[in-house]
């Protein structure tokens, strides 16, 4: 019986060891495959904030918790379950699909463009697209759901990338890994969101401080700065996150591109950056990122502004058509 028992725990023990190692292994993998999508990331998270900017200072969390929740959902109910399903019965249709959500993030981005250069003709593009301006909060919603639609192509490209960093493994221990990644992301993402778009309200609240010499002027000081300058980030944040659906969308076409042999826009893209990198050694690789980006913005500008009219003219007609339809027939 004795032997029996000290022959079950070390079962056991041996047990709760692999199991231990497997769980640090699925976290080791996911850390690295997320660090792969670093760069989406940091787009994602500056994309995010102008979809806050006009509304209450009230409504901003609110609304930051909204477009949390729905990028979570696309995630851990859409996509991880699209991309283990893609990758193991359809892999040939995961280029396709980027690329479709690529395009998407070029029109997106190329209309803020063309809304900033043409502002009147833009709002009644707009307005045709979206349906009129209507109430607060129509226009909360409306704002929502865009947001979790350019975070569902953002997300893909996250999730795609992650998946394309994974070994070789089992179906779970893949399914674990993109589900921490997705958890992980989406809470940094809209944490540093949540503090950006309230970071305003903080230097409020340190404005008005009452604390004594000398830690107090230097205290309101602080305040008054971050009041200040938080238009200004959030108008940065705003062209910057415009330009990161572009670029990060051109990106997509141009690695899709290449996948089906058309790779003279990817090389031409890395015989200008090498270029270029080589005369500022110092600094090579954020040379070389920043030639590659514009590269891949000026692919997704002139898509974007294809898209536009096809959008105006073809699609949004034919859209309205079908829905037309679609209500008479209910």
């Amino acid at each position: 019986m004795s032997v029996g028992l000290i022959a079950l725990l070390d079962d056991v023990a041996f047990m709760v060891r692999t199991a231990a190692a497997s769980l640090d292994d699925v976290a080791g993998q996911a850390a690295k495959a997320g660090t792969k999508a670093a760069g989406v990331v940091i787009d994602d998270a500056a994309v995010t904030p102008r979809y806050v900017v006009g509304f209450a200072a009230e409504r901003e969390l609110p609304i930051v918790g909204k477009i949390a929740l729905g990028s979570l959902r696309n995630k851990l109910l859409f996509l991880l379950p699209g991309a283990l399903a893609l990758s193991a019965f359809a892999p040939w249709a995961i280029t396709p699909l980027l690329m479709l959500g690529g395009a998407y993030l070029c029109y997106e981005g190329t209309e803020k463009v063309y809304e900033a250069l043409f502002p009147h003709r833009a709002h009644g593009h707009e307005a045709e697209v979206q349906g009129g301006t209507g109430t607060d909060q129509a226009l909360e919603d409306r704002r929502v759901a865009s947001a979790i639609k350019t975070d569902f192509i953002l997300s893909a490209e996250i999730m795609a990338i992650t998946l394309a960093a994974l070994p070789e493994g089992s179906f779970w221990m893949r399914a674990a890994i993109l589900g921490i990644v997705a958890v992980g992301i989406t809470a940094g993402v809209y944490g540093v969101v949540a503090l950006i778009v309230k970071a305003d309200d903080a230097g409020l609240a340190l404005a008005r401080s009452t604390a004594r010499p000398p830690f107090g002027s230097l205290i309101r000081g602080l305040g008054r700065g971050v009041v200040r300058g938080m238009p200004i980030l959030l108008t940065l944040l705003a062209i910057v996150g415009t330009a990161a659906m572009i670029w990060v969308g051109g990106g997509i076409l141009m690695h899709g591109l290449e996948t089906y042999g058309l790779s003279a826009p990817a090389h031409a893209a890395h015989e200008a950056a090498s270029s270029a990198a080589s005369y500022v050694p110092f600094a090579s690789g954020v040379v070389a990122w920043m030639v590659t980006a514009m590269a891949s913005g000026l692919i997704g500008l002139a898509v974007g502004a294809l898209l536009i009219p096809l959008t105006r003219f073809v699609l949004g007609p034919a859209w309205q058509y079908l829905s037309g339809l679609w209500r008479k027939s209910n």
